[in-house]
Parts: C-alpha cells; sequence; structure tokens
C-alpha cells in the first residue's frame, strides 16, 4: 500500500525548512553588512552570524532526519540545547528579530522530544532569553524593560501557534500509525479468514466426493461384480474390463478425498505479511520457511498476536531501526521463533503487559518465553510453542527444506 507523498511530518519538515532559508535572506543579501558596518561592528561578526545560521540549520537537519523517532533521546535532547543557543547567537549577532524566526523552528521540533508540559516551559525559557539579547541591541538601548518584555510576549506568542501546530502534527502522525496497526490486523484476520474458508470448502468437496461419487462407485464396483459373474463371454470380459476401471477410479477419487484432507493447515505467510508491512521507522526482515502454515486456528493465532506485540515493542520502547523475525522447526514438534532489533536495550528488564500476554498466550499451549537484553545491545526475544502430535506444520515438498528462508522482507 503506498504511502501519501504529503504527510504531516513532511509538511511541517518543508515549512520550517522554508522558514529557515528565508531568515538567510540577509546574509544573501548586502542589508545584513549594510547593517553591521551602519553600527560599528567589523566583519568578523558577520562571519560569526552566518557560522551559528549554518550550524543552526544542520544540527536541525540531524534532529529532523527522523522526526519523531526517539531513539537517541539524549543527543536529540543536546541538539535541541544547540539549535537554541544558535537562534540566540543570530539574534545577538545580528542585532535583529531573526532569532525569533529561527527559535519557531526550534520550537516545532518539542513536542515531537518532550512531554507537553517540559515542552512548553522549554519554549517559555527560550523566548525569556531574548530579554538580556534584546537589551543589548544598539536600537533598544533607550527603550525601557517593558517594551523589551512586550517584544518578547509577541515573539512568545508566535511560537505558542508554530507549537500548536507541531502538537496538531503530531497527534494526526500518532492517529496514522493507529489506524495503520488497524489495518495491519485487520489484512492479517481477512488473510487468515480467507485460509480457513478455502479450508473449509477443501474439507466439504472431499467430503461430497467421499459421501456422494465414492458410494457411487462403490455401489456400481459390486454391481459390475455380480454381473461379471452372470454375464457369458464375450460380454462378460467387457464387464470385467468395466469393473477394473471402477474399481482404478474409486481408488483414485479415494487418494484425492486423502489429498485434500491432508491439506487442511492455515498458510500464515500472507497474514505475517500483512502484520508488518508499513511499519514507520522500522524494516522488518521476515524469515519463514517455504510454506509456514499451522493445523491449529488457536495455535496460528498466537502466532499473529506474538508477532503484532514484538513488533509493537521494537518501536516503542526498543526504539528499533531494524527487526528481525525468524521461524523454524525446534526438536519435539515444536514451533519456535526468534525475533532481534537493533535497538537500545535495557540494563533492567521490567516486564510489561505486552510481554506478560505473550507468556500467558504461549503457556495455554505449554510454550514458553525467553528475553535477553542489554544496555545498547537491542532485545533478542526466542518463543517455543509446541505443537500436538496431530498439529504440526503442513506437509512441504521434500526438495524444499524447513530451514531455508522464504523471503527477507522489508516494510
Amino acid at each position: 500500500m503506498a504511502r501519501p507523498f504529503f504527510t504531516p511530518i513532511r509538511l511541517l519538515r518543508s515549512s520550517t525548512w522554508f522558514l529557515y532559508l528565508a531568515t538567510g535572506l540577509p546574509l544573501a543579501s548586502n542589508w545584513a553588512a549594510a547593517r553591521l558596518n551602519a553600527q560599528g561592528y567589523s566583519s568578523r561578526v558577520l562571519v560569526l552570524w552566518s557560522a551559528c545560521y549554518l550550524i543552526f540549520g544542520l544540527v536541525y537537519w540531524l534532529l529532523t532526519r527522523r522526526l519523531g523517532s526517539r531513539r537517541y533521546l539524549a543527543l536529540k535532547l543536546l541538539g535541541l540545547t544547540v539549535v537554541t543557543c544558535m537562534s540566540l547567537a543570530v539574534g545577538w549577532y545580528s542585532h535583529s528579530g531573526l532569532a525569533a524566526m529561527l527559535m519557531m523552528i526550534d520550537v516545532v521540533v518539542l513536542p515531537w522530544l518532550l512531554p507537553l508540559p517540559l515542552a512548553v516551559a522549554w519554549m517559555v525559557l527560550q523566548n525569556l532569553a531574548f530579554v538580556p539579547v534584546f537589551a543589548s541591541f544598539p536600537d533598544y538601548s533607550s527603550v525601557g524593560i517593558i517594551k523589551i518584555m512586550m517584544q518578547v510576549l509577541l515573539y512568545l506568542a508566535m511560537s505558542t501557534l508554530a507549537l500548536i501546530t507541531s502538537i496538531i502534527a503530531s497527534q494526526q502522525a500518532e492517529e496514522r500509525e493507529h489506524q495503520r496497526q488497524l489495518n495491519s490486523e485487520l489484512r492479517a484476520t481477512r488473510a487468515l479468514l480467507a485460509e480457513s474458508s478455502r479450508i473449509a470448502e477443501r474439507i466439504r468437496i472431499a467430503r461430497e466426493l467421499h459421501d456422494l461419487v465414492g458410494h457411487h462407485l462403490t455401489a456400481l464396483t459390486l454391481n459390475l461384480e455380480v454381473a461379471s459373474h452372470l454375464a457369458a463371454e464375450p460380454a462378460a470380459g467387457h464387464v470385467r474390463k468395466a469393473q477394473s476401471m471402477a474399481k482404478h477410479l474409486l481408488a483414485d477419487v479415494r487418494e484425492v478425498v486423502s489429498e485434500m484432507r491432508q491439506d487442511d493447515a492455515l498458510d500464515l505467510t500472507q497474514a505475517l505479511r500483512d502484520l508488518v508491512e508499513g511499519v514507520p521507522a522500522l524494516t522488518v526482515h521476515l524469515e519463514l520457511p517455504p510454506r509456514f502454515a499451522v493445523e491449529d486456528p488457536r495455535r496460528a493465532q498466537v502466532v499473529l498476536r506474538c508477532v503484532q506485540e514484538i513488533v509493537t515493542n521494537a518501536v516503542k520502547h526498543a526504539r528499533a531501526s531494524q527487526l528481525w523475525l525468524r521461524f523454524e522447526r525446534a526438536a519435539g514438534n515444536e514451533l519456535h521463533l526468534v525475533a532481534r532489533d537493533d535497538g537500545r536495550g535495557a540494563v533492567h528488564l521490567t516486564p510489561g503487559n505486552g510481554l506478560s500476554g505473550m507468556r500467558e498466550r504461549l503457556a495455554e499451549f505449554h510454550g514458553r518465553l525467553e528475553v535477553a537484553t542489554g544496555y545498547h545491545r537491542g532485545f533478542v526475544l526466542e518463543a517455543w510453542l509446541p505443537l500436538a502430535p496431530e498439529v504440526g506444520f503442513a506437509a512441504e515438498p521434500e526438495h524444499a527444506p524447513l530451514s531455508e528462508p522464504e523471503h527477507a522482507r522489508q516494510a
């Protein structure tokens, strides 16, 4: 499913870059040099102004490369501090309100990195930092603190508008992600239902072949047996030939019915593909057997729910960018799932509702779950789901070993 080009994040980033380029127009013209010369400042101030402006743009680009991701949060907070200081420095060296325009760009990032109360506090404090900057301007030397505060409040109001716009974009992005998750679950469930319908139809056809065609062929074979004893030559030879053909046809029907009843496993390949498709800021590598099918519908549901929880944890908690999922058959007729990511990991793991729910689902079928992690080592999760003696993977072609990966899919 193709993603829309004009997403809230993309629009927000594009508008802030337009504002950033607009604030650099004085540096691209003679206005900046003429203004500084009129106030008696050397060209060194212009160089510092330009350097702070470029540093602001570079750090802001790094901050917004993956806007919405909480990975490397400490470094991003450091970058946020740098762009705030650079915007103040631009105001200090330019002796203008260009710094307020840069701070509006700075404010746009706040809701994506900080909780709302901290974002508001950061916005207010950085605007209050304008007071000593404005007080140093030659143009403001004759005005009182009241007029300076009025100017700061004006810029604060503009920053508030930028903050509210960014909050709305952030909420829309969250809603889009929630909708994507619901759509993925719906597609996975639909694929599972389609498989169930296919299996039910095969079983119905097999039952009809066995009960109707098989019954009539059996009766035909018996009647031809009687006729072969009553008919005289050469008609008896033709009757025996017809009897042999009827027996072969009955054997073929029984073989077809047996094959149709054996292929009654739920193929989870498409359901898993739908579940991991389109996850933002995460690349999912899915490694499956040549035909990944489980005969028990309840166990199939457990597999899908575990994968769904693993993907959610990789995005929200591990803050990973890569996720590998591998399914294979373990000893003792068990389904073995190995999931690992490149997230931040944890020193001490405290299982939440998601991991507890996975353990409960697996324990219902005497399965188990193991999680290994470390600081900046990502998460490695292994799950074993026992399959009943009469239940297991669907029969696979002899030339396709189970351990051979079907594909590595990126979402």
